[in-house]
């Protein structure tokens, strides 16, 4: 991939199979932040190789779509945060906390309750998993250490500041491991960056930069408005981007597509290469090649091309299988016509 122009990528989540999990209970939740095993199909001593099988499929899929940077696809998680911020130390499982998600809604999250530590890494297997199976680029995703911090309830810290740095080094170390087993770039899932931009602003940035700390391998930090299938009214600025001036990540995942993003915020980030979200997730109806090449038209007046990476706005947990591959697929065909 080394040189090529318009390299194509995909965020984090890929279509989880019908037959793997319930997709009218995940239609009508938010994504859990506490344990939500109910939505799986499969009775707990197959759910193990359930997941192994559907994982191969979706990075077949990846492949045969024409991705250069595959994941996993995120086939294991019940969301995309969950999985992760369930399995530390400090975290009251039996005794959930409440919380406002970004569209007012309360929800269970994590209770803190005690210093949060990592008790052992939690993805290393879902790493040497794809490592194991597929000779193209990986990347794999952990949740960012801010958006952790407004998904939990605090009754241990003296501020939430303090929390998320905790969480940063949590996250800290995952990262390493994951490099360590293979995985060429991790990619931190931030969407509260910008769903909660004035407390990003008082201590995100320096989460972040904690979390990445001595990280000699490859980076990325997403930064969306929301699933486009939960959240439909977007606007077409970011309130939190020039911040990430400050972080010392490879690559900033952005959206574009759903919310017709001004693209001259671009020039706030004159270093970083980008993941343009290119692919509409508000939509089951697939995005055409000659709308994909507009897109990417429309944001290279304010960024160097080869910055660019294509990808989708956001995670494709919530499409249809047949929906994602084929978004994938034209994403990947209007990358070929771009170069």
């Amino acid at each position: 991939m080394a040189g090529k122009l318009f390299p194509c990528s995909i965020v984090g989540s890929y279509a989880q199979p019908d037959w793997l999990v319930y997709k009218e209970r995940l239609a009508k939740r938010l994504p859990p932040r506490v344990r939500a095993a109910d939505i799986w199909r499969i009775a707990p001593e197959f759910l193990k190789s359930a997941q192994d099988d559907a994982t191969r499929l979706a990075i077949k899929d990846m492949e045969d779509a024409g991705l250069d940077i595959i994941t996993d696809g995120e086939i294991r998680r019940e969301s995309y945060s969950n999985r992760f911020a369930t399995a530390l130390e400090g975290i009251d499982l039996d005794n959930p906390g409440k919380a406002m998600d970004r569209t007012g809604a309360m929800h269970e999250v994590p209770r803190v309750v005690g210093p949060i530590r990592r008790k052992h890494p939690v993805e290393i297997e879902d790493a040497r998993f794809l490592v194991a199976n597929t000779t193209r680029t990986t990347m794999l995703s952990v949740p960012g250490p801010f958006t952790m911090s407004q998904q939990a309830q605090n009754d241990y810290y003296p501020s939430d500041g303090d929390m998320a740095l905790a969480y940063a080094d949590a996250v800290n170390a995952e990262i390493r491991d994951l490099h360590a087993a293979g995985i060429e770039i991790v990619m931190i899932d931030e969407p509260y960056l910008e769903a909660r931009s004035e407390a990003a602003r008082e201590f995100g940035v320096a989460a972040l930069q904690r979390a990445l700390k001595g990280v000699t391998g490859k980076t990325a930090v997403h930064i969306c408005f929301g699933y486009g299938q939960k959240v439909q009214n977007k606007p077409n600025q970011y309130h939190f981007m020039a911040e990430m001036r400050d972080v010392p990540c490879d690559r900033i995942s952005i959206e574009t597509a759903q919310s017709k993003l001004d693209c001259s915020i671009l020039r706030a980030l004159p270093d970083h290469n980008i993941m343009l979200g290119v692919i509409n997730l508000g939509t089951s109806e697939v995005d055409t090649v000659e709308e994909i090449v507009a897109r990417v038209e429309r944001a290279l007046p304010y960024i160097d091309r080869e910055r660019v990476i294509l990808a989708p706005d956001c995670g494709l947990k919530y499409q249809t299988r047949a929906n994602a591959f084929q978004k994938l697929k034209n994403m990947c065909t209007a990358a070929a016509r771009l170069r």
